[in-house]
């Protein structure tokens, strides 16, 4: 692959990984505005901040900077169901007392609140994940972020944890028109559980999750739970304990993850980058530094495949903000400054106005026995694969276009199949890992069962499973939604 040239800088020392790379980078300047209410701990106002800190240090001009299109509702219903869309569309903080059954039926309302543009909110996070895959396939850039983007706990009908649409899931399914295998890594400290439970039980998308275990949202992520099917073994949890440090945090993280791109080979990555797994963050509990944490994404650039990396959780959000702004100048290959340039919310980083926080001394509850035992147990799991598995294309998509952001025409959509073979003899609900048999029912008439064991959705695996290379041109004939300044308030860390 073309490295490309990602601008001026200090290049990093080390082999592959010292190689420019260029980056597009995905940032709407209304993002910062939409307020999920007031002591909501989701922020998206460090969004504006991790952007003013890019900004700031200079690294904005190493990049190409691009405001996403917004998603449409068909965008969208690429994973998701046609009636939630629908819904997310038109409820409104005014409306939604007339609504309590639906807000009930796709699980809004209380971790994930109606807000004014909430919808508009949906279709710019979710436009840049899927731009940033568009950029990626068609070879504009070798790295794309879109740090509003990541939201991986949304299901096919229903919010969950803060998250309403799930961008990475519709990113993965823009690559999977490129590339034949696609592999998903996810470093937030909450199991990415929407994520996994699309792509559950296909051998195209391999998913790896990084995530504290055990009485704990949302519960998922056993690592017990491997995958079904054409499946078994291409989904793989790393469950771990409170006060997980940098060392005991790699000396999983990169064994694993160098065994699955030798075995898996996928032809992109999509690295969630949640910030939740730093230490001191308001709802997380591990020890990890804002170097440990970027490690990952260096890790994962110096194996030089077309890299997506999308933000996701991170509650403590002045270390959300130093911590994307550090991994977006690993990703630029640009070491940047420990001292802090004065900018326009400098007063969030004292008392030392610094880039880098110490982690704490918290006890590390990962003990050398569990932390062997977990490793030995994936790479078990990892040798029982068989290396790159082969794909069946019975029709390539077409190519989608993303056009520049200047660019005013429509564009025609081409609607062909892009199909991929699922056996849908078998498909899973898991009660307590014990696999058994559903009855399985017409496609187009099952609704999606929320009540099923452990938040798994047939419904929603039948359907991504059948539409996986469904996913028209990426257009762009709609004009943004503004969010009224009136109902902007700006929230505070």
């Amino acid at each position: 692959m073309d490295s490309g040239a990602g601008g001026g800088g200090n290049s990093l020392p080390s082999g592959p990984d010292g190689v420019k790379r260029k980056v597009c980078y995905f940032y709407d300047p209304e993002v910062g505005n939409y307020y999920y209410g007031q002591g909501h701990p989701m922020k998206p106002h460090r969004i504006r901040m991790t952007h003013a800190l890019l900004a700031h240090y200079g690294l904005l001009q190493n990049m190409q900077v691009l405001k996403p299109f917004p998603a449409r509702d068909r965008d969208l219903c690429r994973f998701h169901a046609d009636d939630y869309v629908s819904f997310l569309r038109s409820i409104t903080p005014e409306t939604q007392q007339d609504q309590l059954r639906q807000l009930k039926r796709f699980n809004v309302g209380e971790d994930c609140p109606v807000f004014d543009g909430l919808y508009s909110f949906c279709q710019t996070y979710a436009g840049g994940s899927v731009g940033g895959a568009v950029k990626l396939s068609h070879g504009h850039c070798d790295i794309a972020i879109n740090w509003a983007g990541g939201l991986h706990h949304a299901k096919k009908c229903e919010a969950s944890g803060f998250c309403y649409v799930n961008d990475i899931v519709l990113a993965i399914l823009e690559l999977l028109k490129q590339h034949e295998r696609v592999l998903y890594v996810d470093i937030d400290i909450h199991h990415g559980d929407g994520v996994e439970e699309a792509f559950y039980t296909t051998d195209r998308v391999m998913t790896v999750s990084f995530h504290k275990f055990g009485d704990y949202f949302p519960g998922t992520g056993d690592i017990r739970d491997f995958g079904y099917g054409k499946g078994k073994y291409y989904s793989l949890n790393v469950p771990l304990d409170d006060g997980i440090d940098d060392e005991s945090y790699h000396f999983l993280f990169k064994p694993i993850i160098g065994k699955v791109m030798e075995i898996f080979r996928p032809g992109a990555v999509v690295l969630q980058c949640g910030a939740d797994s730093l230490s001191g963050d308001r709802l997380g509990c591990f020890n990890l530094s804002i170097k440990g944490h970027a490690e990952c994404v260096r890790f994962m650039r110096s194996f030089n495949v077309p890299l997506l990396l999308l933000g996701g959780g991170g509650y403590t959000i002045r270390n959300v903000a130093r911590c994307w702004c550090y991994e977006t100048g690993v990703a630029l290959g640009v070491e940047v400054d420990d001292k802090m340039p004065q900018h326009e919310y400098y007063e969030y980083f004292g008392p030392d106005y610094t880039l880098h926080v110490a982690p704490s001394n918290m006890e590390n509850k990962n003990s050398r026995q569990l932390l062997d035992e977990i490793r030995a147990k994936l790479l078990d799991y990892l040798s029982k694969l068989q290396h790159a598995p082969s794909v069946q294309f019975q029709e390539r998509p077409p190519d989608s276009e993303l056009p520049e952001a200047d660019e005013d025409e429509d564009e025609d959509d081409d609607d062909r199949d892009g199909t991929w073979e699922v056996d849908f003899d078998k498909l899973p609900s898991r009660v307590k890992r014990e696999m058994v048999e559903p009855e399985l029912k017409d496609l187009e008439g099952q609704k999606a069962n929320a009540e099923n064991a452990r938040g798994f959705n047939t419904a929603a695996e039948e359907t991504i499973c059948a539409k996986a290379l469904d996913v028209d041109s990426f257009s762009v004939d709609e004009p943004s939604v503004k969010v009224e300044q009136e109902n902007v308030n700006k929230p505070v860390d």
